[in-house]
């Protein structure tokens, strides 16, 4: 564990011994399936686990939340374990990253979570979600593309970015009008526990004002 367990039990709490058998799991099939890189398997705390958890603070309480490109399951299975009055809907596109996640939840016996392969464009009018939530997965406004949309009324995007997220937001927010959102702002979670703070953008959903065409995503 590369932080403190003091500091894995603060972003964690009672489930920190799953967030334990999750870490084992992304640092052995999650390397050798090519779904984390090697460096990271010595950092996974750190940059992946605590990171992810300590910004459950920007979500609500329970709702239901979609993870968008959600890859190894970073951040939804953090989240679902962080907070498991949320339901955790895991878009994942790619065969063998599904796959994983789907043993990851089978393993974990994480009734809070489910595995949705798909595309997220393909799942406008499938169905909202309260919040969707997306982490190193594309440029803001084309994020904001791919995840206003599944977005239920009065909800909000919440986007987990590094230091670039104020240049991010202020580049991405033409976009963000013509796609109809209300209001933005970048935030900071996790002061004290991870150094430095997670950024989230918050984007609250509005009507769009032009029809939204499909980009492609993950």
């Amino acid at each position: 564990m590369d932080v403190s367990r003091e500091t894995a039990e603060a972003a964690f709490g009672p489930a920190l011994a799953l967030a334990e058998r999750y870490a084992e799991l992304l640092r052995t099939d999650g390397v050798t399936r090519g779904l984390i890189g090697p460096r990271d398997a010595d950092r996974l705390w750190r940059r992946h686990l605590v990171y992810s958890a300590v910004a459950v603070s920007a979500f609500p309480r329970t709702g239901r939340v979609a993870d968008i490109g959600s890859g190894a399951g970073l951040p939804g299975i953090p989240l679902a374990l962080a907070r498991p009055a949320l339901q955790l809907i895991l878009v994942e596109p790619l065969l063998r990253r599904a796959t994983f996640l789907t043993e990851v939840v089978d393993r974990l016996e994480l009734g809070n979570v489910e595995v949705v392969r798909a595309r997220a464009e393909d799942l406008r009018g499938a169905w909202t979600a309260d919040v969707v939530t997306s982490r190193a997965v594309a440029p803001l406004a084309r994020l904001a593309g791919w995840c206003l949309p599944l977005v239920a009324p009065a909800g909000a995007m919440l986007a987990l970015k590094g230091d670039r997220a104020a240049a991010e937001l202020a580049a991405a927010e033409q976009d963000l009008r013509r796609l109809g959102a209300t209001s933005w702002s970048v935030e900071e979670h996790g002061a004290g526990l991870v150094d430095p703070p997670v950024r989230v953008v918050r984007i609250v959903a509005g009507r769009p004002r032009h029809p939204v065409r499909g980009t492609g995503s993950r």
